[in-house]
Order: structure tokens, then C-alpha cells, then sequence
């Protein structure tokens, strides 16, 4: 088993995977007024966004 690197964190649901994305300015701007609004991460609105899609289709 390989080591791990310091600093890695233990999850039971790494994010393996990476998504680039372009934005304009006022997407961008909304992207952010969310993260500080709500105290989370670009990363995390996304998340969030595409789980809400997810379920609208699942109806």
C-alpha cells in the first residue's frame, strides 16, 4: 500500500475527478455572492447545483 501524502485528508467519498468550467463575469459574480452567503465553497454551490438537477429529473 502506498503512503499517503501529509496533509491528505480521509474521506468515504474522495473527488477523484476535475471540472473547468468557463464562466462570464456576472455568473461568476453570482457563483460568489453564493459561496459567501452560505460560507461554502465554489465547489461545493456546484456540487449542490447538479444534485438539485439530478433530482428534478429523477420526478
Amino acid at each position: 500500500m502506498a503512503a499517503m501524502k501529509k496533509g491528505t485528508k480521509l474521506t468515504d467519498n474522495p473527488k477523484d475527478y476535475m471540472l473547468r468550467v468557463r464562466l462570464d463575469r456576472e455568473t461568476l459574480e453570482k457563483l460568489d455572492t453564493v459561496c459567501k452567503e452560505s460560507n461554502i465553497s465554489r465547489s461545493e454551490v456546484v456540487r449542490n447545483g447538479i444534485e438539485g438537477q439530478y433530482q428534478k429529473t429523477k420526478k
